[in-house]
């Protein structure tokens, strides 16, 4: 199999597991103990760390936009397009800038991550409604991304060193 085929078949798999971790994520929603609109634990997030420490950043940006595409055109719901956009963006950019810190763990990396996914949603709600109302919540979902972005940062750094950078090439 050539190079280009092994990168586009692994960015392929990774956009299918990114989607079924999302999918999963959304059966037991953490807004049941935390009430706070549109709160995730932001699973999906593993795929997009492990593509930047293993992967180029162009190949995590097309795993994330795949991804948020895919996700809005299979739940039906292309509003939130925006949201998931919005908020995904923001956070691949800041931990792309974070990664490559080496004072910074993937732990920090990833809290880092969840309080920028937050901020890029809350931005967009405020687009969205045409109103600063959103930003009531962005206070208590940046203390909640204290938790979610150490839940996932505990877990992308067992999946980066566990799984390695030529996983599947011969």
């Amino acid at each position: 199999m050539s190079l280009d085929l092994r990168r586009l078949t692994r960015c392929a798999v990774l956009t299918a597991l990114a989607l079924a971790l999302s999918a999963a994520e959304g059966l037991a929603p953490l807004t049941v103990l935390f009430p706070l609109p549109g709160l995730r634990l932001g699973l999906a997030n593993l795929v997009t760390v492990y593509a930047l420490c293993r992967m180029d950043q162009r190949e995590a940006l097309l795993i994330l936009l795949a991804r948020c595409l895919l996700g809005a055109l299979i739940g039906g719901n292309l509003t939130a397009l925006a949201f998931s956009l919005s908020g995904g963006l923001l956070a691949l950019g800041t931990m792309a800038l974070l990664v490559r810190v080496p004072a910074l763990s993937l732990f920090g990396v990833s809290v880092a991550g969840a309080a920028a996914h937050n901020t890029g949603q809350v931005l967009a709600a405020a687009a969205v409604l045409g109103t600063a109302a959103p930003f009531v919540y962005l206070p208590p979902l940046l203390l909640c991304s204290l938790v979610t972005g150490a839940v996932t940062g505990g877990a992308s750094i067992l999946l980066v060193h566990r799984v390695p950078e030529a996983a599947g090439q011969s």
